[in-house]
């Protein structure tokens, strides 16, 4: 799938970090986040401030790893939360405007062409976009995420947050496919399923765990057809929307393993 272009990843942050705050604005501090259960309004600003706060160290100490980095003291007032996310919330565009795309930085993914500034301005755009959206559904109302970025989404969160490889582990794929459409922007993503071993470097053995990888479309049909809209396939893939508008075609066995992948039930 293409990837948007960075100047519009870098204006779907600015957007949704200020659509965020906005629907934050009036909320009462322990107002409580259905989508994140352990969290109430003054967790999920604290959360998107912090979050911000680290990539601003990444991106002006790159391309260090963060081990300099000193984690901030979390203000006690409301009113103190919402100054530490407008301030760092400005630093950190401004300095992730100044940077390169191209140029190395530190990140946690295991794929080794993610160690970018790239990286980060992807997946900091899909950061604030489902952090607004936790935000909406406590209020109540939503409003639809956007079309080219929540199409986007769905492969970054397939591919990054679902498909890591670490270098000490082992996938092995199966010749069984999912593809996931999206039916307003007319694009699909491909995942293939297959097994997880590998010893970590702690000496963890893990040996055929279920998992699944972004692939090419292969010359084959879809054993599973997921399909909805941009707005609810990327919410539902991240939990954030139930099944609704979601329609699964195919073998229920592939899905079940599907399912298990992406910890989703299976309707």
């Amino acid at each position: 799938m293409t990837r948007l272009d960075d100047a519009t990843y870098l204006d779907h942050i600015r957007t949704e970090s200020a659509r965020f705050a906005a629907v934050l604005a009036d909320f009462a501090p322990d107002a409580r986040v259905p989508s994140c259960p352990e969290w109430d309004a003054s967790d999920l600003l604290w959360h998107l401030g912090e979050v911000q706060h680290w990539w601003h160290h990444v991106v002006t100490t790159r391309p260090a790893p963060p081990e300099s980095y000193v984690e901030p003291e979390r203000p006690a007032s409301w009113a103190g939360l919402r100054s530490f996310f407008d301030e760092w919330h400005d630093r950190f565009l401004t300095e992730l405007a100044a940077a390169d795309p191209a140029e190395a930085a530190w990140s946690w993914s295991s794929n080794p062409g993610h160690h970018n500034i790239a990286f980060t301005y992807r997946r900091q755009a899909h950061e604030a976009l489902i952090h607004r959206l936790d935000a909406e559904l406590a209020a109540g109302t939503t409003s639809p995420l956007p079309a080219d970025l929540a199409t986007d989404g769905v492969d970054e969160v397939l591919d990054v947050m679902y498909g890591g490889l670490p270098e000490w582990g082992r996938f092995d794929g199966e010749p069984l496919y999912v593809e996931y459409r999206t039916s307003d922007t007319g694009r699909s993503v491909w995942a293939q399923l297959g097994t997880f071993s590998g010893t970590a470097p702690d000496g963890t053995v893990r040996t055929g765990e279920p998992d699944q990888h972004v692939v090419p479309a292969p010359s084959v049909a879809a054993d599973v057809v997921v399909t909805g809209t941009a707005d609810r396939l990327d919410g539902w893939l991240w939990h954030r929307f139930d099944a609704t508008g979601i329609t699964i075609d195919g073998d229920p066995e592939v899905w079940a393993r599907a399912a298990e992948v992406l910890g989703q039930a299976i309707e």
